[in-house]
């Protein structure tokens, strides 16, 4: 393995970066506004637009329809795109469903959050807390602009600069205070502000908030959200407190072997690059590592040819892995469900479901990055055999209280496909769809500045 020299990346950064701190203006939200000045970077970032796949998961794994039943991610669940349609694809979702005023559900303003430069705007016109406390439909006439320069950099000198105050709150109660980071460091930050697990604090006006008091681990953030008596919602099957894990990929570096060699996500997503004058940028595509191998992972790996493979390998055993785990949290949630059937208590179903809690985080903070096989797969297959055997001890003690009701088998539906799997949780799909189909045409397309078709 080869070494990374990292003090030359730093000393480079803090070069073109300077250290002054500036307010960026309304107008900086506007991604053409730094086009003249950041002709080669801005082009770069454009060129997200290109990835453009939309990968349905639930369509591909219909049991994570069920284990999310009950909850948004049920009703529609993608595979990430470019930074282009992070707008187009938050209004599209039917997680955020057809409000038609800006008082309708379901969802809260802080579901803007990492979307769009559009919301630090909003936040110094309005004030977070006023925002935040809004539903997320009161403000779609204002989000014109997808993730792009405000968000990431100060405008008056270009230095990387998370735009969140959620987010510099959050690293400054952990120890990372921004300020106080190496260059490299405060340049990956502007991606931990947005690529990370959160919650909406609702005794603080629904404002985002980081789950980081006692640390970013999966047991650290679980303790935290107990002993808060937090749960993103009941699942519709078991009547478990569910918590949903968002994107944690700034907590599962930050126990990585990338981690530990002061890698970070900006070295490999972010590579420098030359235009044809032969002058050097930093490519914002925020593509995969290794379309660039040799600007990114030939640093510390010797060939491509063995990357790949690598990288192939564990991808399959995430995948095997994450596969085992939700055959046996599924089948949970359905034991649970015959338990209540059979008319278990809460008393007799407590500890049960905080197993099954416990188990779905597990799998979920292992999983919802969608990259853990390139970013830390120990942790992955760790994380996913825990939830598989906090999985099973859910279902022995719920096998308890099914024979305490006289239940010897419970019968399990078929759930093969994402129909099938969404009529068992009571999703009516046409139904939504029409609604979606109503909101865009009526309201996006006449009000708001971001046109998205059905």
């Amino acid at each position: 393995m080869k070494q990374l020299n990292k003090l030359a990346v730093a000393v480079a950064i803090a070069a073109i970066s300077g250290s002054a701190f500036a307010k960026n203006s309304p107008e900086d939200a506007n991604n053409i506004t730094w086009k003249e000045k950041y002709p080669d970077q801005y082009a770069s970032w454009a060129t997200t637009a290109e990835s453009d796949a939309l990968d349905d998961i639930l369509a591909e794994d219909p049991m994570v329809v069920l284990m999310f039943g009950g909850y948004g991610f049920a009703k529609d669940y993608n595979k990430p795109r470019g930074h282009h349609f992070a707008v187009i694809d938050n209004i599209r979702s039917l997680r955020t469903g057809g409000p038609m005023t800006a008082t309708e559900g379901p969802m809260a303003a802080s579901c803007w959050g990492c979307k769009t430069p559009d919301l630090k705007r909003m936040y110094d016109q309005v004030g977070e807390g006023n925002f935040s406390e809004k539903k997320w439909g009161a403000w779609g006439h204002e989000m014109a602009n997808s993730i792009g320069c405000a968000d990431c950099h100060d405008a008056e000198t270009g230095k990387p600069t998370p735009a969140r105050p959620f987010a510099l709150r959050a690293f400054a109660a952990s120890g990372q205070k921004f300020e106080e980071q190496e260059p490299n460091i405060q340049a990956a930050m502007t991606c931990g502000q947005c690529h990370v697990e959160y919650y909406f604090n609702g005794k603080d006006h629904k404002n985002v908030k980081f789950p980081w008091d006692g640390g970013m681990d999966v047991d650290s953030i679980l303790a935290y959200y107990d002993a808060l008596g937090f749960k993103d919602w009941t699942h519709k099957i078991s009547k478990a407190p569910m918590l949903k894990a968002q994107h944690p990929e700034w907590e599962t570096w930050q126990q990585s072997t990338h981690y530990e060699m002061d890698v970070t996500c900006i070295d490999c997503h972010m590579p420098k690059t030359e235009n044809a004058s032969g002058k050097e940028f930093t490519n914002h595509n925020v593509a995969n590592a290794i379309d660039a191998f040799d600007q990114t992972c030939s640093n510390c790996h010797d060939t491509k040819a063995e990357l790949v493979d690598a990288l192939a390998s564990a991808k399959q055993e995430i995948h095997k892995a994450q596969i085992a785990a939700e055959e046996v949290i599924v089948k949970a949630h359905f034991d649970a469900g015959a338990a209540w059937e059979a008319g278990a208590t809460e008393a007799e179903m407590k500890d049960a479901l905080k197993l099954i809690r416990h188990a779905q985080w597990r799998w979920d903070y292992a999983i919802a990055s969608h990259g853990i096989y390139a970013h830390n797969p120990q942790l992955g297959l760790e994380q996913l055999a825990k939830a598989k055997e906090t999985g099973a001890e859910a279902r022995a003690a719920l096998k308890k209280v099914l024979a305490k009701h006289g239940v010897s088998k419970v019968t399990y539906p078929d759930y093969s496909t994402k129909a099938k799997a969404q009529a068992i949780v009571g999703l009516d799909k046409t139904k939504l769809d029409a609604q979606k189909k109503t909101f865009l045409e009526e309201r996006v397309q006449k009000e708001w500045p971001t046109k998205v078709q059905f």
